[in-house]
């Protein structure tokens, strides 16, 4: 049984007992015909029932049937108070889940009308006595109504700083791992860079081509030192902060095809369109998905030509990389069976509701297809 249903049930249980003394002693203190009596009995006991499930409701029901029964009914000669012991202990019950559980305007009417109902209807004096011990017991349950919110809000702050704590230790173990990159990768590509710039300085009878080998070696080097320097942000950013670096987009295409030839890639392309209306997540798609299909060709058939077409549609972009078969090797699917490459430019291509289809031809090259829309949907 779990903690709410004990309660139902406890307060079940205590609405039956009080019914049970209710009814048999209300002929001692009210003049009830008989037949009625369950009634009456049941509107002092039942209101009970409803202390959890609506206690506003249960009070103004008891708080009403307080206020009929003594001009109703008449006292028997004796007993001096307007209600039995059984509604007085209900009224109370019922004023105190109000106070501990309702907002506080339906807090301050139940209790103005609980102290004025019994200021009027008691006997003698004892109304102002009753009327300072409501207003003091309802006092003493919004001190405690205060006290249980404060903890409540106490326990959400410690929780909020423990997710805080949890996330400088992330933060901190990024910091770290881009300490690492910028220290093991960040260095050795730097040292690439100044080798292949000072080559042609260090180096005697330099022909020309073997110079323009140098510079395009350079050049990549230092493009791929960039984008390891905006990969070291992002690990150092604590992912609120907006990361101004730019990205590549459709605007860097021609320079991406460019330098891979330089780079000694036997590679045509060609690129036409409007490329104004390709959004900037798109445009980073476009990019990503032909620099790893250029990298994937020049990696697994090493000297065989590739033929780049992009075609930038009113509502669409087409992207085709075709490469052939190296001469000196056996034909290789690019990735099909191992790696991320060609599962990571799917899922770029799905992230912006686009296609990406790959597979080997039957002369042994391979080919990419990418359909793209100009604007993610």
């Amino acid at each position: 049984m779990t903690r709410d249903q004990f309660w139902n049930v406890g307060i079940i249980v205590v609405t039956l007992i009080l019914f049970t003394i209710a009814w048999p002693t209300l002929h001692l203190t009210h003049v009830v015909a008989p037949p009625i009596q369950p009634f009456i009995a049941a509107l002092a006991a039942f209101p009970f029932v409803l202390t959890r499930l609506n206690p506003a409701l249960g009070w103004a029901i008891s708080a009403v049937s307080a206020l009929v029964i003594p001009h109703v009914f008449d006292l028997q000669l004796g007993y001096g108070y307007p209600w039995q012991v059984v509604h007085i202990l209900v009224i109370l019950a019922l004023l105190t889940a109000v106070s501990l559980t309702a907002p506080l305007q339906v807090v301050a009417v139940a209790a103005v009308s609980t102290a004025l109902l019994f200021f009027a209807e008691t006997p003698g004096s004892d109304g102002a006595g009753w009327a300072v011990g409501l207003t003091a017991l309802v006092v003493f349950c919004l001190l405690i109504r205060r006290l249980v919110a404060s903890r409540r809000q106490l326990a959400e702050q410690e929780e909020v700083s423990e997710l805080e704590r949890t996330r400088r230790t992330v933060l901190e173990e990024k910091a770290r791992i881009a300490r690492d990159l910028h220290d093991i990768v960040a260095h050795h590509m730097s040292m690439v860079v100044v080798q292949a710039q000072s080559a042609p300085y260090r180096l005697a009878d330099v022909t020309p081509e073997i110079r323009a080998e140098f510079d395009s070696i350079g050049e990549t080097g230092r493009a791929a030192l960039n984008e390891i320097r905006g990969l070291l942000g992002v690990l150092r950013s604590d992912g609120e902060t907006a990361q101004t670096a730019p990205q590549p987009g459709v605007d860097q295409l021609d320079e991406l095809v460019a330098g891979s030839s330089r780079a000694g890639i036997p590679l045509s392309w060609n690129i036409n369109g409007d490329r104004s209306r390709v959004s900037e997540s798109t445009g980073l798609v476009v990019y990503r998905i032909l620099q790893e299909s250029i990298t994937n060709a020049a990696r697994h058939s090493p000297g065989a030509p590739i033929d780049v077409a992009v075609s930038f549609g009113p509502t669409s972009v087409s992207i085709r990389v075709d490469n052939e078969s190296a001469a000196d090797k056996a034909p290789v699917v690019q990735e099909t069976t191992g790696g991320n490459g060609i599962r990571g430019m799917r899922e770029r291509a799905a992230a912006v509701g686009g296609m990406l289809l790959t597979h080997e031809r039957d002369d042994g090259g391979f080919e990419v297809r990418a359909e793209l829309p100009v604007t993610p949907a």
